[in-house]
């Protein structure tokens, strides 16, 4: 009898054994399975949240089939405590595995909303953007310039926190617009001087509320150092350029004189014929740096007076290139300096499109700039 009850016993363990065996089997399928999950959505993790919250709200949206299992597995991967605070952008069909990874990985916030403080050539300008999850595109939520109260939805967000904070820097601002715009910059803290004009990169830059000044200035100098680097390493033979500075010179020229990104290698092909030939640029932007020193727009035309005043950056008076940038170029333009198409031309002017026409004779042209004066006077009717 009693090795009936201890066969018996012993069966019910195994089978116990078995049974639970398969139980942990049947869950880490579960774990990294599929998930069900219809469309991308925005996960929201509080300061100080932890997994049992997670996971509640992530059973409530239905992202996934047992908050349960997501928490044991959160624990048995030891990924539990490695929870970070922020808005997090969860795909579609994720895995149980696939959401504690995004909750739990670099810190940042890969969803909702975020603060692009934009430094263009006229104004900066700050734009509270949200991301929708389901097309993975942003909308702008509200802008404002730096001279305008910000509006209760930047407030709001900023309350609710989680933002993310990006400066974004366009081609062809003066490194003293920037530094003044920076300094607007209510999220970043501090002063610095001006830097080095032409040294700072065009980019996009992440940064975090609280970040100095300097440290977003140092980003964008570095940047620009290993593009012009790499730019100068692949540059053309025989260019009339005696250092990556006069690069930069050439390249600051050709960014204020164009914004169509298909004619840069043109434009930069122009002004490295003159130089080969010894012929003045001739470049109304060199004559506005002269009169403004970088520190804002002109806001009117140039007078005859400023095209014949001499200053180290009016190239209509002086040999070769100015004695600095004139803004700092983007890598587009940089890399057009160092490598322009090989064109004969040597002259161009405004084609009312918003590009050039371009000429290798004087004759040609004039023709051109006539044809230019006309549509001006078409426009001013």
């Amino acid at each position: 009898m009693w090795r009936s009850v201890a066969s018996t016993g012993l069966s019910v363990c195994v089978l116990a054994l078995f049974g639970a065996a398969g139980a942990v089997m049947w869950g880490q399928k579960q774990y990294v399975a599929e998930g069900p999950l219809a469309e991308a959505m925005c996960l929201r993790v509080p300061a100080g949240g932890n997994m049992n919250g997670v996971s509640g709200d992530l059973e409530a949206a239905g992202a996934v089939t047992s908050g349960y299992l997501f928490r044991v597995g959160a624990d048995y991967s030891e990924k539990s405590s490695q929870l970070k605070a922020g808005a997090f952008l969860v795909p579609a069909k994720a895995s149980m595995s696939d959401i504690v990874d995004i909750v739990t990985g670099g810190g940042r916030s890969t969803c909702g909303s975020e603060v692009v403080y934009r430094i263009g050539v006229l104004r900066a300008e700050t734009q509270l953007r949200t991301l929708d999850p389901v097309t993975s595109r942003f909308a702008t939520a509200a802008s404002f310039g730096t001279d305008e109260t910000a509006p209760e939805e930047f407030a709001a967000a900023e309350d609710e926190g989680n933002l993310r904070y990006r400066v974004a820097l366009a081609e062809g601002a003066t490194s003293w617009q920037v530094v003044e715009s920076l300094k607007s910059a209510t999220f970043l803290s501090g002063d610095a001087d001006v830097p080095a004009e032409g040294s700072l990169a065009p980019d996009s830059y992440e940064v975090r509320k609280g970040d100095t000044v300097q440290s977003v200035l140092d980003r964008m100098a570095e940047r620009q150092v290993a593009i012009l680097d790499e730019a100068w390493e692949n540059r053309a033979a025989d260019l009339p350029l005696a250092s990556k500075e006069e690069a930069l010179i050439l390249a600051s020229i050709v960014e204020k004189e164009t914004g169509v990104a298909e004619e840069r290698r043109q434009v930069a092909s122009v002004f490295t014929n003159r130089l080969n030939l010894g012929m003045k640029l001739q470049t109304d932007p060199t004559v506005i740096y002269g009169v403004t020193r970088g520190q804002g727009a002109l806001g009117r035309g140039l007078r005859q007076s400023e095209l014949r005043g001499e200053t180290p950056w009016n190239t209509y008076v002086i040999p070769g290139l100015p004695p600095t940038p004139i803004a700092n170029p983007g890598k587009a333009a940089i890399e057009a300096a160092l490598d322009p198409d090989s064109t004969p031309y040597i002259f161009f002017v405004a084609d009312g499109t918003g590009g050039h026409a371009f000429a290798e004779t004087l004759q040609e042209h004039n023709a051109n700039v006539a044809e230019w004066r006309k549509i001006e006077a078409e426009r001013a009717n």
